[in-house]
């Protein structure tokens, strides 16, 4: 059905990463998930191939009740989800959702609406004064339902969220690393972008 989302039940498991123990989520993979940069950039950085955003769908709907927790929604407001997949050389790396609620679709976000297949961390990491909140991560299997269901794999994965704040007007981002994605093996700082301070207020005024 068009809007349709999953059963609450699909939902992965989302935590604060502080929460979650070294011993599940290694160095390595911490410096990815924990990087509050520009996704892309560091894809486009650390493969030779061409990148490409595919859209995957764009609509109104019914946000998953964590989302609509996350984001501070009334029960029933729609949000516009937003489904791609980051690839390099045709082969998906990234699957990314973000949720778009209406009312942060005003001023010089309404141009949102037009992404198409450009990608959205391209426009949100050069806006001034934006802000990020901590991650939440989740381990999610590979026949999960919160994947498209060409997209599902052999192995579960790891999936980050964070909701980006634009002058008071958020939206939330999240990115499930797909058995394809290589750069693991990169030795990478924890990255601290120009413009995405994170913020921890953003998430305890919800809480």
């Amino acid at each position: 059905m068009p809007g349709c989302l999953l059963p609450p039940q699909a939902e992965p498991q989302w935590r604060p990463a502080g929460r979650i123990p070294n011993y599940r989520l290694g160095h390595r993979e911490r410096a990815w998930l924990l990087d509050d940069g520009s996704l892309t950039r560091r894809i486009i950085a650390n493969n030779p191939g061409q990148f490409r955003v595919q859209r995957l769908r764009q609509e109104w709907v019914t946000p998953l009740p964590s989302e609509r927790r996350l984001l501070g929604l009334p029960l029933r407001q729609r949000a516009l989800v937003r489904e791609v997949i980051l690839q390099v050389d045709d082969v998906p790396l990234v699957f990314a959702r973000s949720l778009i609620p209406v009312s942060s679709l005003t001023g010089e976000l309404r141009h949102l609406r037009q992404l198409r297949n450009r990608p959205l961390g391209a426009i949100l990491f050069r806006m001034p004064g934006m802000q990020r909140s901590p991650f939440e991560v989740a381990r999610i299997g590979g026949n999960s339902s919160y994947l498209p269901s060409f997209l599902r794999q052999t192995d579960s994965t790891w999936g980050r969220r964070s909701c980006f704040d634009l002058q008071g007007r958020q939206l939330m981002v999240s990115e499930v690393f797909l058995q394809a994605f290589s750069p693991w093996q990169a030795e990478m700082p924890v990255h601290r972008s120009q413009h995405g301070k994170v913020n921890a207020a953003i998430l305890r005024s919800k809480q």
